[in-house]
């Protein structure tokens, strides 16, 4: 079990809701016409960042629906908001994000090189679930949650030393086997390229008025059984992560776990808005005084090797204490 475990304190930002995919699970995906379709302006988006920054976050997560770009109502709204691109739009939100003092970490989707190319100078960290390397019924008319193209910009952003957040989703009709696969997959490319800082160990909670709404999450033997895997899969330099407002993290610690993600104290979990975050004081109750220790979006040890661009130089040096982690805060 580790000394300590670690977090972040983050604003999430749904930016949009629209996406080419249609996961049998997903309760945050819209059509476009859907009341709650949205694509959230540069006035709301500098409102949320402006208030987590002043509540002492340090990551700004930015959150897509992957490839709405293909969506012709949608690729109307960016062109009102005054842009041609997605992307266009996302290197203006990073730059704000910076500008009012936090990091970016951007999980669009499955992304190109190219696309990760432009994103990297602007970005601390970025993220895509891998789930699963099996193929599910849970996504069927899902082009984005082919196993292999999620890998491929996995390895991707390895090749461009881009500090990398992954992981799998437990109880989504994958068996054991798959599970192990998957992990697998993930050290693999981590073996190779060094860049993988965390993986997420998810459950699946079922939606409402979604076609797995009635699908029997994993159970908490399930979720200890695959954070084991976890641990003796993954290098030990890779954080094993669960989320502490879908799951009681303190079993899951014994098991392996070392980090609790993301949590917000001004914005909701946009993907899981039932499942409000915990507090800080909360968390240290809930890990029952095993010491918590807070990080930045990118984790020490790619701090003190300066994976970061220069545009993120200064910011990093002003949160960073000398070891890595988040400067003791005054607040």
């Amino acid at each position: 079990m580790s000394e300590f475990v670690t977090f972040s304190r983050n604003v999430f930002l749904p930016v949009t809701n629209v996406c080419r995919n249609r996961c049998g699970y997903c309760g945050f995906r819209r059509e476009p016409g859907d009341p709650d379709a949205q694509l959230m302006c540069v006035e709301d988006i500098i409102s949320v960042l402006v208030k987590g920054k002043e509540a002492g976050c340090t990551e700004a997560l930015f959150t897509f629906g992957e490839y709405a770009d293909e969506v012709l109502e949608y690729k109307e709204w960016l062109a009102d908001l005054g842009y041609s691109t997605t992307m266009e739009y996302l290197v203006e939100l990073c730059n704000i994000a910076i500008g009012i003092g936090l990091l970016p970490h951007t999980n669009a989707g499955a992304l190109t090189r190219s696309e990760l190319e432009i994103l990297k100078p602007l970005n601390a960290s970025m993220g895509l679930m891998l789930e699963t390397t099996a193929n599910l019924a849970a996504h069927r008319d899902c082009p984005g949650k082919e196993p292999e193209l999620r890998l491929k910009t996995i390895r991707a952003a390895g090749e461009l030393r881009i500090p990398f957040t992954t992981g799998i989703l437990v109880g989504i009709g994958e068996s054991v086997d798959d599970r192990i696969h998957s992990l697998q997959s993930i050290a693999a490319v981590h073996e190779e390229y060094g860049h993988i800082q965390e993986v997420i160990i998810q459950n699946f909670t079922p939606k409402p008025n979604t076609p797995m709404a009635d699908h029997v999450p994993p159970t908490r033997e399930e979720m200890m059984q695959a954070v084991r895997l976890a641990r003796k899969i993954l290098s030990p330099d890779v954080a094993v992560q669960v989320a502490p407002n879908l799951i009681d993290p303190y079993i899951l610690i014994k098991c392996g776990v070392s980090d609790l993600g993301g949590i917000s104290p001004t914005t909701i979990d946009w993907i899981n808005p039932e499942a409000e975050w915990p507090g800080v004081s909360e968390l240290q109750k809930m890990v029952r005084g095993i010491p918590l220790r807070e990080r930045l979006p990118i984790y020490p040890q790619y701090v003190q090797k300066k994976w970061y661009s220069e545009n993120l130089k200064e910011l990093i040096k002003s949160l960073s204490d000398k070891k890595g982690y988040r400067k003791t805060l005054s607040v």
